[in-house]
């Protein structure tokens, strides 16, 4: 088993709710770590962005996602407590959660015909962290 170190990437993100395409930047860091086999751990460590695996050929998919978030859980409501007025940018990344695992084969992530990775901002614009593990279960070359 061949250890890789943290990927970290910085995503800037537009505008306070969306959604964003990060499946090449995984890509990448297989094919630049030369990982054939094994894992890729993608964490998003704040507390009011999130990861996912969805759609990513139609994107009015991503639209929908967001729109009916915003319709779950509201901006605002009269029981919010937290005081920086994002209550429900935190109620939102716990739902969609802060990690996915994909399988690496043959130096491709598995993911279905239609599937991407997603970061998922709540309370943006800002700069965010993305990281990256690989569990590399590539097998050493024959000596």
């Amino acid at each position: 088993m061949n250890h890789t170190p943290i990927q970290t990437e910085s995503i800037a993100t537009r505008s306070r709710s969306e959604m964003i395409d990060v499946t090449e930047i995984v890509q990448d860091y297989v094919t630049r770590q030369g990982v054939v086999f094994g894992f890729a751990y993608v964490y998003v460590p704040h507390t009011t962005a999130a990861i996912t695996i969805n759609e990513n050929a139609d994107p009015d998919v991503k639209l929908d996602l967001l729109r009916k978030l915003d319709e779950l859980v509201p901006k605002s409501e009269p029981y919010y407590r937290h005081d920086e007025g994002n209550s429900d940018s935190h109620l939102k990344a716990s739902l969609v959660g802060s990690s996915v695992t994909v399988i690496i084969e043959q130096g491709r992530l598995v993911l279905g015909r239609w599937q991407g990775i997603y970061f998922c901002e709540f309370d943006g614009p800002r700069r965010r962290d993305l990281l990256i593990k690989f569990l590399d279960l590539t097998p050493p070359p024959p000596p």
